[in-house]
């Protein structure tokens, strides 16, 4: 076999991605910087931008798809429903997709792009990706804090209304907008997110509970593991099917076993945070692939500084003031605007979209898969240096027991230079 057939090898591509991936892990704890930084800046070396030693295919994608869905299971797990339902956190989704999606339009518009392409650039700017900022609390042991129930509740109601966002742009794009097909995807949605918690909190997790006690279970430890992953599987089919994001199906599977009591063998959340090691550096590494500098000219670096620079604005305005104006701390508010800034695979795919359709070129799309990337990496940095940084002479930070709160277990690391 010839050295170049090796290389384009699906085995080569998908141990070179894990290796470098899971390099980025350790080189980015190791200067105490976030995960998602380090992998994709991996990709970005290893991909078609520098080395070009793996390019973004359609596996490379699914597998990078597939790391998403892992990934919100495991975060999942560290929530129970109730702390996720609050109308003040639709209130954050609605206003964090109005004004990113009505600035992103005129921002087009400014640079003389098109009616079509304007509204789907505006469109790409309303997505929040809740992998993202998810796996940077995680890593920090900061799920149970207020700030992160309201950026995790309400980026589950921005990924709805994100799809409404995007059914409504090709809708009045390709004139074929209809009130019917609006109120089917915002009813399927409602019914898919209620009857899965209520058939998994009242149904699965007991089911999972009594096997636990069986002789088979006892025997085959594993097994109540992998029914757990089965589960986070078959809701994010069941979400596919229903019109909404994998994602979406995972995490709701998560939050349906958070509160599962098992007597006879161990938890499996252990087994699904070691499974999403692996499969979330799939997907992050996969965002620092897509993307190829090379296709990027002169003419649309200040287009894409600009519409970087309303992205991270916007939706930090649009989900930071309204929880401040709905009682939050100063501090809270500002995390919950930074948390939802990143844009991530879910822009990426809106912009594919468009690019199919031929409302934007190819160099349109770049642009927008490199607004996704910046908007991506910066709020991890300025969340791990500035509001979350240690105290001086503090190593490691506490871990939080599920279900206590903030004010009973006040955080170890303070922000500097922020008020209350």
């Amino acid at each position: 076999m010839a050295e170049n057939d090796i290389l384009a090898s699906v085995e080569f591509q998908m141990s070179l991605l894990l290796f470098v991936a899971l390099a980025g892990y350790l080189i980015a704890y190791r200067i105490n910087q976030s995960a998602v930084v380090g992998i994709i800046l991996a990709g970005i070396i290893v991909g078609p931008s520098l080395l070009g030693l793996v390019t973004y295919t359609d596996f490379v994608s699914s597998l990078g798809h597939l790391g998403a869905v892992v990934l919100l299971f495991t975060v999942g797990l560290h929530f129970k429903i109730r702390e996720i339902t609050n109308i003040k956190y639709l209130i954050i989704a609605i206003m964090g997709i109005i004004i990113p999606w009505v600035a992103g339009y005129f921002t087009a518009v400014l640079f003389d792009f098109d009616f079509g392409a304007s509204i789907f650039i505006g469109t790409a700017l309303t997505a929040t990706s809740i992998a993202i900022t998810a796996n940077v609390l995680k890593e920090m042991n900061r799920l149970q804090t207020d700030a992160a129930k309201a950026i995790i509740g309400a980026a589950i109601i921005d990924d709805v209304l994100s799809l409404l966002a995007l059914s409504i742009s090709e809708g009045v794009v390709l004139g074929e907008l209809s009130v019917g097909s609006f109120l089917l995807i915002l009813v399927k949605a409602i019914v898919f997110l209620v009857a899965g918690a209520f058939i998994g909190i009242k149904f699965i997790s007991k089911i999972v509970e009594k096997l636990d006690c069986t002789r088979f279970c006892r025997k085959y430890p594993e097994s109540i593991f992998i029914l757990a992953i089965m589960v986070s599987f078959l809701y994010a089919m069941l979400a596919e099917l229903m019109g909404l994001s994998a994602i979406i199906g995972s995490f709701l599977a998560g939050v349906s076993l958070v509160q599962v009591q098992l007597k006879h063998n161990k938890s499996f959340q252990e087994g699904a945070d070691h499974l999403q090691v692996i499969f979330a550096s799939i997907f992050f590494i996969s965002l620092g692939v897509l993307l190829d500098f090379h296709i990027i000219n002169l003419n649309l670096v200040w287009f894409i500084l600009v519409l970087s620079v309303v992205a991270l604005a916007t939706k930090f305005i649009g989900c930071g003031v309204p929880a401040r104006i709905l009682g939050m701390t100063t501090r809270n508010s500002s995390i919950i605007g930074l948390g939802m800034v990143p844009r991530g695979e879910v822009a990426m795919i809106v912009a594919l979209i468009g690019l199919k359709n031929d409302l934007i070129q190819q160099d349109t799309y770049a642009a927008l898969v490199l607004m996704s990337l910046i908007t991506t990496i910066i709020p991890p940095l300025i969340l791990r240096n500035w509001f979350y940084r240690k105290k001086t002479g503090d190593t490691s930070p506490k871990r939080k027991k599920i279900g206590v709160s903030s004010a009973d277990n006040p955080p170890d690391i303070q922000p500097t230079g922020t008020n209350n």
